[in-house]
């Protein structure tokens, strides 16, 4: 007899169906698990045979072999523990295999038949409400499972189990987790000064722009950047699942609690390249996909190593973050927003004559040239952040702060959400091709100065397309249905310029 249970395999945000079955066969005992485990799929013979040994049961004197299927696709994670578990005790007669059927089974096992969290619960529970069947989960995580459907069985232990299915005590339906209040980080009342650099982070919000601010050090470039969670709107329920379904695969779903406000992600300049883009041993998401539909804030952007920021390229232009692999192919989802900040030179004092090194400006050209231009080709808009000055510190606070900006935004998304309804785009920075077209062709005015300032700038076919973005962004901002002169003129004013030779 082959005693089976469903579980699944992860690839990326994909859940695949996997099928445990073990036989016991007459022979010398031993206890074989076959089907392309990793080292923690291996070492689920120990964990399940000390889980069943301290329940008081033995194993019986047989062979006990466990196939996963489909044997050619790689198994990863400590989540195949308990089904490699129940799928032995149907074996043995202790549970009903048929009480089994109806559910897809993920959870890792101590060595007290505890049963522990494992990541990836939520696509597990996604892929079982796809199949109509329920979900046997760890405790820990039901209220996460919840978030999918109903039919989910959330257990402390084996025992628990075991009692449930033979009817002397049923496991109660766990409720979803509560939503986690949205914090906001700082108030742009903070930010003294700065009216440009303000503006230009208004415009990134309302179009889901990347922004790049220069400047020297102390004038307020990471304090802008923090305001930026705080003028966002927050994330919509569908978008809420995308991004607690990233959080679930790379284990930082905390207590099944999913959240409305976008994700602020800020890694510091050593990142290596797997921590930033995802990969690894066993591939997980990295950086700019745990900022999904949110932000990734890159501070000291040129002391990160240039083949790091290199890898960011691909993901900011098409949304995805593809990590290729011997036996696998993983896709994570990466549509960021890319908040970027450094020092115009290494001494950060350019243009002070005063405070400046000895090689300015030659200092400038070498240290912005560690940021490859294909990349900056990627940012919509640039802005020089000017030195914060004594006398900016006492002003009062600015009049307008996060909130007033903050509406303002949304008003702009919402035109956003309404024009590109049933387009696939959620913003103005993801519009591209015919669509851009269509909502963001300039009057003849701004045509006119679009093809002047082309020539006069260089602008890559790329630059050309971000111009427009910005300008239908800036349009949006002042409600105006067609984008003019004025707000190209304005979107040019954010392009790149080059350093001081």
């Amino acid at each position: 007899m082959v005693a089976s249970v469903s579980t699944v395999a992860y690839l990326g945000l994909e859940a695949r169906a996997v099928e445990v079955q073990v036989q016991l066969i007459p022979g010398l005992p031993a206890f074989n698990l076959v089907g392309l485990g990793d080292k923690a799929v291996g070492e689920s013979r120990e964990r399940v045979r000390g889980a069943i040994a301290s329940m008081g049961l033995a194993l019986p004197p047989k062979r006990i072999v466990v196939n996963l299927s489909p044997a050619d696709l790689p198994k990863e994670g400590s989540h195949f523990d308990l089904p490699i578990a129940l799928a032995l005790l149907a074996a043995m007669g202790i549970v009903d295999a048929e009480d089994l059927a109806d559910y897809v089974v993920v959870g890792e096992l101590g060595l007290d038949a505890r049963i522990a969290p494992s990541p990836g619960v939520l696509l597990a529970a996604l892929h079982a409400s796809e199949l109509g069947k329920g979900l046997i989960c760890p405790v820990a995580q039901g209220a996460e499972a919840a978030w999918a459907g109903q039919g989910v069985l959330a257990a402390p232990d084996i025992l628990s189990l075991i009692n449930h299915f033979k009817g002397h005590g049923l496991l109660a339906a766990p409720a979803a987790g509560e939503a986690e209040p949205i914090v906001h980080g700082a108030d742009l009342a903070q930010v003294k000064g700065q009216e440009t650099a303000k503006r230009a982070l208004e415009i990134a919000a309302a179009g889901g722009h990347n922004l790049l601010m220069v400047g020297p050090p102390g004038s307020g470039k990471s304090l802008m950047a923090s305001c930026l969670p705080g003028i966002l709107p927050p994330l919509d329920a569908a978008e809420a699942l995308e991004v607690s379904m990233v959080a679930s695969v790379a284990g930082t779903l905390a207590g099944g609690r999913l959240t409305r406000a976008r994700p602020f992600r800020a890694p510091h300049h050593s990142a290596s390249m797997a921590a930033l883009v995802g990969g690894g041993l066993r591939v997980k998401p990295g950086e700019v996909s745990l900022a999904h539909l949110g932000v990734l804030f890159l501070d000291e952007l040129p002391e990160f190593q240039r083949a790091v920021l290199d890898s960011l390229r691909q993901p900011l232009e098409t949304g995805v973050v593809s990590v290729a692999r011997a036996n696998a192919h993983v896709t994570f989802p990466a549509r960021v927003q890319l908040i970027a900040a450094m020092n115009p030179c290494r001494c950060g004092h350019l243009g002070d004559a005063a405070r400046a090194c000895s090689r300015a400006p030659r200092c400038a050209v070498d240290y912005q040239a560690k940021v490859s231009g294909p990349l900056l080709d990627r940012i919509d808009l640039h802005v020089e952040v000017q030195a914060v000055s004594a006398a900016d510190l006492v002003l009062p606070p600015p009049a307008e702060g996060s909130a007033q900006v903050a509406a303002r935004v949304a008003a702009a998304r919402t035109l956003q959400r309404e024009r590109y309804a049933g387009e696939g785009v959620r913003t103005n920075a993801e519009a591209d091709g015919a669509l851009l077209d269509r909502v963001a062709t300039p009057d003849a005015a701004g045509r006119a100065l679009l093809a002047q300032a082309s020539e006069a700038m260089r602008l890559s076919a790329r630059g050309y397309t971000r111009v427009l973005r910005a300008a239908r962004t800036i349009a949006d901002l002042a409600g105006a249905d067609g984008v003019a002169r004025l707000h190209v003129a304005e979107a040019l004013s954010y392009r790149r310029r080059e350093p001081v030779n």
